[in-house]
């Protein structure tokens, strides 16, 4: 294919060989065992690079977040999916129950109404759903008290015909990004410590454990060797962002934006991308390979850098402060090497899905 100057602006573009460096990078981490990885495909939201995340190897599966991005997945191929979150409704009940004719599509779960619901579609579709129960280990966004309450969720799961206890779940997400990595992993052994102690606690009644899934690009070197914890679910390590860049220098930036100066005058530049094509929550982005420029206000359609002396039709990459919700303001990831444009994937999971 032709260089990247035939792209038009906004796009969003991949570097391959920083990619596929990432990919490797954290699959030869992980070669050993016994923990592994499971991607996730919210950070990306992309099939293609699942399928790539999975080659690299060390992966027992995709994560992901919603039941639509369950059903992309399926639908592209991947065949061991676990949706790190609840699927709650009648109607996502059954859509779930469906997707485990052809696959083994797992969710989270935190109390017993849900569980039966999805035993009732389940049941109903002729299929066994696996299910994991999420622990509260101080996010306090969803999950159960460890211990007790953890058992004695598991123990209705394993009791109620159609659904299959299979594991644990818990996510340190108010731990990823503690800038000083001794302090993060300090308190991530810590928050992580009563999960492991559920799972002992599970096993001791006499309630298998297949997995414990935990963990994030932010605390994989230290939740991917902790003892009872058998899955990651790293999903920034692919891409990367601005944010990440900073607390996780092994991993390479693989993902920008190419964009277009459309006004310029000295000392400052317009550039053809906004909040409507670049997540900034985290902050504003930042021009590849110009650490002079900087953002002085975020529109829609545009933004407006100091410190960039540029030319109008002059192009530039940025760099997105969250990869995240970037990802999912685009239908289409442009494929780089260098210079040179060698493809294009689609991003089936981005937009607003049920």
């Amino acid at each position: 294919m032709s260089g990247l100057d035939a792209v038009e602006t906004p796009a969003l573009v991949v570097d391959l060989d920083a990619l596929e460096g990432n990919l490797s990078r954290l699959a030869a981490r992980f070669a050993a065992g016994p923990c592994r990885i499971r991607p996730h495909f919210k950070s990306h939201k992309c099939v293609e690079l699942a399928r790539r995340q999975l080659a690299a190897g060390s992966a027992s599966g995709i994560t992901c977040a919603k039941l639509s991005e369950a059903e992309r997945l399926v639908a592209g191929g991947i065949r061991d999916v676990l949706i790190a979150n609840q699927v709650v409704g009648d109607g996502k009940a059954r859509r779930l129950a469906a997707l485990n004719r052809s696959a083994t599509v797992r969710c989270a779960v935190d109390c017993a109404g849900n569980v039966a619901q999805l035993a009732a579609a389940a049941r109903e579709a002729g299929v066994q759903i696996p299910l994991l129960v999420e622990v509260d280990v101080g996010m306090h966004r969803c999950g159960v008290a460890p211990g007790g309450p953890a058992l004695d969720l598991a123990r209705l799961v394993a009791s109620t015909e159609g659904v299959r206890f299979y594991g644990l779940q818990g996510y340190e997400g108010h731990l990823v990004m503690v800038t000083d990595p001794v302090e993060r992993a300090a308190r991530t052994r810590e928050a992580l410590a009563p999960l492991v102690g559920t799972r002992r606690t599970i096993e001791a009644a006499g309630i298998p454990v297949t997995v414990v899934s935990s963990g994030g690009t932010g605390t994989w070197d230290v939740t991917g060797v902790l003892e009872g914890i058998d899955e990651v679910q790293c999903g920034s390590y692919a891409l990367m962002d601005g944010c990440y860049a900073k607390l996780r220098p092994e991993f390479a930036v693989a993902r920008w934006i190419l964009a277009t100066v459309i006004s310029a005058r000295p000392g400052a530049a317009v550039v053809d991308v906004g909040a409507k094509g670049i997540g900034s929550e985290f902050g504003p982005p930042r021009v590849e390979g110009n650490p002079r420029a900087a953002a002085r206000y975020i529109a829609e359609e545009h933004v407006l850098f100091d410190g960039l002396e540029a030319r109008v039709g002059d192009r530039v990459r940025l760099v997105p402060s969250h990869g995240c919700t970037t990802q999912n303001l685009y239908r289409r990831l442009w494929v780089a090497r260098g210079d040179d444009l060698v493809g294009a994937w689609d991003i089936e999971g981005s937009g607003c899905l049920e």
